[in-house]
């Protein structure tokens, strides 16, 4: 079994070693309780999936190590230890942390820890505010609702939930081989004793048993006009609908968001939505799946003339900012999540933002932007027109490459700006190192699509001028994307017109549109070159052209 955000291995000299770290043991079970809960499986090496075979745990070792947890963690429940035998022969214990719901539970030296995507992580400063704050809607999703069972529900909204995940075809085989009844308890909308979970009200439930909910899912649709003037509103606060359908229905009746900007591409014209269908479905996804459901705010869905807000409650989830989303796995609602991504309605990994920066990198607009207050989160995505040259050239080579995702992704980016450097696209990606570049650059510099500048922190990225040659595009080079050998023949120029002249006021002759760190690399490497010549100290140095012997 893998590690994943409910479940932590540990080997046994972890737990019962001549030497066992048991502040470690305690500090994971700090980090389950602060989350959803889990089960430690001592005995196993983090990379196996078995014990060692023939490996033998005693009753009385066992109970000495619950005895030892328990006083190193605080406001820590845990459960009921099983003694498990695998098919090996090998003998390992099953160790349940039950979820601490109302408090926030510490080591016994007043260390906070959580569990983040398969990572215990410590939590201090801002991030244990928000953990407190969070706590109340933590398990919000499987508490049960007294006086339901699973007879009391809506039989029409039960077999829409049930065809929907079998018609999606998302799940596992092995899960849609359950019945009917085995996947609402799978997806725990109801317990195994027919007790239905608030997941199960807001799927299955009547309006009235959805109105029981303390704060269910709602959401307001607001209009703009150039002075951002209210011009339409629509609700959905009567709680008729199941957040499939209601997904459906606001996009329905949105038609805002289904404006488009034509393109001429030759003879024919290109439509371009302003928000395309696959993002706008991503984002509110997204809103609804991970939204905090135990403060009575509403998922607000704002539509300006240029731009597209999208507000839900909650900030985003504890260890995941706007600079790291493309990359984390966090999830505040991990069961709602879960039926989201069974029925079809997001992605089956990661954040889909991935999956939203790829629809808007292939059509040549801008990634979205992330305002997270900590009580709220605000998407904002631009509906400005795409330039042509760029969409038609991201179109030709879409039908002529077959791209991956990270590729389209990385492209775009590119075809944008013309030039990006190694910083600014480790930035646009939210990678720690620059040299994680490379696999999201993946075959782009092979294929000749992408040429390289310079080495190392001050490499540059740039469109290869052959490209926009290829798809017959009337494109004059720019400075940003100007060939080294253009350059040096572009400072040359420029120093014979103006000798002795500083790095400063040949970039700015050049122009700003080509940066100063192009031009400083181009001038140093025609001084190691011979073809220039500097003057004077580093600050005051001038640069001339050689004399010719």
């Amino acid at each position: 079994m893998d590690e994943t955000h409910v479940y932590e291995k540990k080997s046994y000299r972890k737990a019962f070693g001549a030497s066992p770290d048991l502040n470690d043991l305690a500090k994971t079970c700090v980090c389950l309780a602060n989350a959803q809960g889990g089960s430690l499986l001592l005995g196993i090496e983090d990379k196996e999936e078995e014990p060692p075979v023939g490996q033998q745990l005693s009753q009385r070792e066992v109970n000495e190590l619950v005895k030892k947890l328990s006083s190193r963690a605080v406001n820590v429940s845990l459960g009921a230890p099983e003694l498990l035998t695998a098919p090996n022969g090998g003998q390992y214990l099953r160790l349940p942390v039950q979820p601490s719901l109302h408090v926030v539970a510490t080591t016994s030296d007043g260390r906070t820890y959580a569990r983040l995507s398969d990572q215990c992580q410590p939590v201090t400063g801002e991030d244990l505010h928000r953990l407190v704050y969070e706590k109340t809607g933590l398990q919000w999703e499987i508490r049960v609702i007294p006086d339901v069972q699973l007879a009391d529900l809506s039989a029409r909204e039960t077999r829409f939930f049930v065809e929907r995940v079998r018609t999606a075809a998302k799940a596992s085989p092995f899960v849609l081989t359950k019945s009917d009844a085995e996947l609402l308890e799978y997806y725990h909308l109801v317990t195994p004793a027919g007790q239905v979970t608030h997941l199960g009200v807001l799927w299955l439930g009547t309006p009235a048993q959805r109105a029981r909910l303390s704060y269910g899912l709602m959401v307001q649709y607001v209009v703009y006009d150039e002075q951002e003037q209210k011009v339409r509103k629509e609700t959905w606060l009567d709680h008729r609908l199941n957040p499939a359908q209601l997904l459906d229905e606001l996009l329905a009746q949105a038609v805002e968001l289904r404006y488009y900007h034509e393109i001429p591409v030759g003879a024919t014209r290109r439509l371009v939505r302003h928000y395309p269908e696959a993002v706008l479905r991503e984002l509110l996804a997204n809103a609804f799946a991970h939204r905090l459901y135990t403060t009575a705010t509403d998922v607000f869905v704002g539509v300006y003339p240029n731009r597209l807000e999208i507000t839900s409650p909650g900030g985003l989830p504890l260890g995941v900012t706007p600079t790291t989303i493309l990359h984390e796995r966090m999830r505040r609602n991990p069961h709602l999540t879960a039926t989201f991504q069974a029925t079809g309605l997001m992605e089956g990994e990661g954040s889909g933002y991935d999956l939203i920066y790829e629809q808007l990198s292939r059509e040549a607009k801008p990634l979205p932007v992330l305002d997270d207050s900590g009580t709220s989160l605000r998407v904002t995505v631009k509906s400005q027109l795409p330039d042509a040259d760029t969409l038609r050239l991201l179109d030709y080579l879409a039908g002529h490459y077959a791209f991956q995702q990270k590729e389209i992704i990385v492209l775009g980016l590119i075809a944008q700006r013309r030039r990006l450097s190694a910083t600014e696209l480790t930035q646009a990606l939210q990678l720690r190192q620059e040299e994680r570049t490379r696999t999201w650059l993946g075959r782009l510099v092979e294929w000749g699509i992408v040429q390289t500048q310079g080495v190392k922190k001050g490499t540059d990225y740039v469109l290869n001028p052959e490209v926009f040659a290829a798809a017959n595009l009337q494109v004059k080079p720019t400075l940003k994307t100007i060939e080294p050998h253009r350059l040096r023949a572009l400072l040359e120029e420029d120093l014979r017109a103006y000798p002795s002249s500083s790095l400063a006021e040949i970039h700015q002759r050049l122009g700003e549109e080509l940066s100063y760190q192009t031009v400083r690399r181009a001038v140093y490497e025609m001084v190691q070159s011979g073809m220039l010549t500097p003057e004077g100290g580093n600050r005051n140095r001038r640069y001339s052209l050689a004399k010719k012997k």
